[in-house]
């Protein structure tokens, strides 16, 4: 790697996720590719020792953090629950990211690493985000952070997101701003991906952990519900017909919709057809039209109409969007693109 590329540290925490690993450097890889040039380098750290075991006891090699070169950035990629004031373990690692920020470094959290950040005080005032099990304890502990369910957040130097793929969106997003928005086109097709995800999409959570647990009988019910309403988007059910198959009385389903979810059976099968619609207009060549009828909307002005209203722009609004994307980066689409990288950290 050349010697002015900027290094970005990666603190591993001892069972992290190699898939949110792998996101980050695919992308600083392919961001090399890109942009024809050593533009950056990642930097594997751990605050001791020159082994740290993945999820699954997989040793990858690692630098101590008394010997981190300079840096650019620095994530902390973990996926176990955040640290806490009683076990003095953390002090080194804590110390070290107050350190960074002192620096004026860009700091992160990648899986739950954003717990981390805010332990250290460098997170307040800040939005934020983590794995969605952790988010709930995240919000509670440190009331002074903002706390997203997205997949990931950049927050002027302070970058999180989720675990898994969700790291390699965060970071082709940071690029982006460093490079401008053409770049992350041209990252999302190196990396084989129809595009990246956007910013304001949620996490995904699973039904069992929307509805709080195993559960009873009623929790039982109620995502029974649910599965039949996500297996049929384009044609949508009746109220009175899924309470009928999941075998309780239209009144019980809503309910157990009010119980669990604050919300009617109809509204939330409702905005699951305006989500799904979202992610066809953005991740897929079907026309508006297409997309409308396919989530069970009656008409193109019907579709336009609630998704108007939902998303507080029309689905033809969300295509351009795309559209105007996708010209940028062919517009740039050349074997050495007119992108030059930013310029990178100074060297002591």
């Amino acid at each position: 790697m050349a010697a002015d590329a900027a290094r970005v540290g990666l603190v591993l925490l001892p069972g992290f996720s190699l898939a949110a690993l792998a996101g980050v450097v695919e992308v600083l890889h392919a961001a090399n590719q890109v942009l024809d040039a050593a533009a950056y380098e990642p930097v594997l750290l751990a605050t001791q020792g020159t082994s740290v075991a993945a999820a699954g006891g997989v040793p990858v090699a690692v630098r101590p953090l008394a010997d981190a070169p300079a840096l650019l950035a620095a994530l902390v990629v973990s996926d176990g629950p955040g640290p806490s004031h009683t076990d003095g373990r953390h002090a080194p690692l804590l110390a070290w990211l107050v350190a960074q920020a002192a620096a004026g470094r860009t700091l992160g959290g990648v899986g739950t690493g954003a717990a981390w950040l805010a332990e250290a005080g460098l997170l307040r005032g800040h939005r934020a985000t983590l794995h969605w099990p952790h988010i709930a304890p995240l919000a509670q502990r440190h009331a002074d952070v903002v706390v997203s369910r997205r997949r990931y957040e950049i927050d002027r130097q302070r970058l999180s997101c989720a675990g898994q793929q969700a790291s390699r969106d965060l970071c082709i997003a940071w690029l982006a701003q460093r490079h401008g928005a053409a770049l992350a086109p041209a990252l999302a097709a190196q990396l084989g991906m129809r595009q990246p995800h956007a910013a304001d999409e949620d996490q995904r959570v699973p039904v069992s952990a929307r509805l709080g647990g195993p559960g009873g009988a009623g929790s039982a019910k109620l995502a029974e519900a649910l599965a039949l309403m996500e297996a049929n988007l384009a044609e949508p059910l009746p109220t009175e017909e899924i309470a009928r198959l999941v075998g309780v009385s239209r009144r019980q389903l809503e309910r157990l919709f009010r119980q669990h979810l604050d919300a009617l059976p109809s509204r939330w099968y409702l905005e699951l057809r305006l989500q799904h619609a979202r992610r066809l207009l953005r991740q897929t060549h079907q026309s508006v039209l297409q997309v409308g009828l396919g989530c069970g909307f009656a008409s193109g002005p019907h579709f336009s109409n609630a998704y108007r209203a939902h998303f507080g722009h029309t689905p033809r609004d969300e295509r351009g969007a795309r559209v105007q994307a996708w010209q940028s980066s062919t517009a740039t689409a050349d074997p050495q693109p007119a992108m030059p990288p930013a310029s990178p950290v100074p060297r002591p």
